[in-house]
């Protein structure tokens, strides 16, 4: 089942259980999606691309959060915390510090790898095999101390 798929359920089924922010956070996912396969003019969005779409809407919530949080608007915050949770679902687990160590250590031996003029190559494999798994901010960080 694709993550398309797996939206268009779960809309159903909050629609049913009359979960009206859900709903409304999930509706917005779908909207993302289907603006981005009009923008193509795909008839399927891949799941990597639908994975960084979800990334992209969940950064936007927590910036949005903590706008409002030192706006003093408490009731705003929480309302997009709220929608950043029921999006977070559908994220691949997030990799713990020691299993993006190890990860980024195969690429590099993968790559050959000995200094950071090799970073940009280390890099550009490990965005596109830990995208969704780890933030951007947090492999390039490890890469940096791997190859040091």
């Amino acid at each position: 089942m694709s993550l398309l798929e797996q939206i268009n359920a779960d809309i159903k089924s909050a629609m049913k259980a009359k979960e009206k922010d859900k709903l409304q956070a999930i509706r917005s996912v779908k909207s993302a999606f289907m603006l981005e396969m009009t923008k193509t003019g795909a008839t399927e969005l891949e799941d990597t691309k639908a994975i960084g779409i979800l990334q992209k809407l969940v950064k936007q919530r927590k910036d949005a959060a903590e706008t409002y949080k030192s706006g003093g608007r408490e009731d705003l915050a929480d309302k997009e915390l709220l929608e950043m949770g029921f999006l977070e679902v559908y994220l691949p687990a997030k990799l713990t510090d020691q299993e993006l160590s190890i990860a980024i250590e195969q690429i590099i031996n993968e790559t050959d790898a000995s200094s950071m003029k090799d970073m940009g190559k280390v890099m550009g494999i490990a965005s596109k095999q830990l995208a969704g798994k780890a933030d951007g901010r947090s492999i390039s960080d490890k890469v940096k101390a791997l190859l040091s």
